[in-house]
């Protein structure tokens, strides 16, 4: 088959078969793009969610963008993307003209509640998988734990801890771990 057909028939079934957003879809993309494709590695994969967090956009459709990339250059960028999206845009461009009709149904109410829990598993999923694959050090379980304190609880942007959490880590790298990794 076709690398940009197969990208963008892979991409499309990820994006029509995952609801919540970019984080239900990572355990979807490493089991396909891992598992099934063997286009990467679990290793790349981690590289890949990384990078697709930290530049701006969805992070499904960044890491769809940066897989299609890297398996075949910046068509594949596009077929991939395109794959990743169309689903959505469809189901919700058909979703908007019935939902008003449906909104106050128990059934639909049910639906969505069932989606949600669904959708927060496939986010602890992803959560778990990252963590287990993640090299452990004390410095990365203070960071972590910062990360969570500014942000759930102190309500300070996601951006700026982020960005605080990078450079963190790379002046602790610098001055303690003489390029060790954590």
């Amino acid at each position: 088959m076709n690398k940009n057909l197969d990208l963008f028939l892979t991409f499309m079934k990820i994006g029509a078969f995952t609801f919540g957003g970019g984080y239900a879809m990572i355990p979807l993309i490493q089991r396909e793009v891992c598992d099934n494709k063997q286009w990467l590695s679990e290793d790349d994969i981690l590289k890949v969610v990384a990078i697709a967090e930290s530049t701006p956009g969805p992070v499904a459709i960044n890491a769809a963008t940066f897989v299609g990339s890297r398996r075949a250059g910046t068509l594949g960028a596009v077929c991939a993307t395109l794959g990743v999206v169309l689903p959505s845009f469809l189901i919700i461009s058909i979703i908007s003209f019935v939902l008003k009709a449906f909104q106050e149904s128990r059934a639909v109410q049910y639906a969505f509640m069932g989606i949600r829990a669904g959708v927060l598993a496939l986010i602890l999923k992803a959560v778990y998988t990252m963590f287990m694959a993640t090299k452990k050090h004390a410095v990365s379980y203070v960071i972590m734990a910062a990360a969570l304190v500014l942000t759930a609880f102190l309500k300070i942007d996601a951006v700026f801890v982020i960005i605080g959490c990078a450079v963190f880590g790379l002046v602790w790298s610098l001055l303690f771990r003489k390029g060790d990794e954590l």
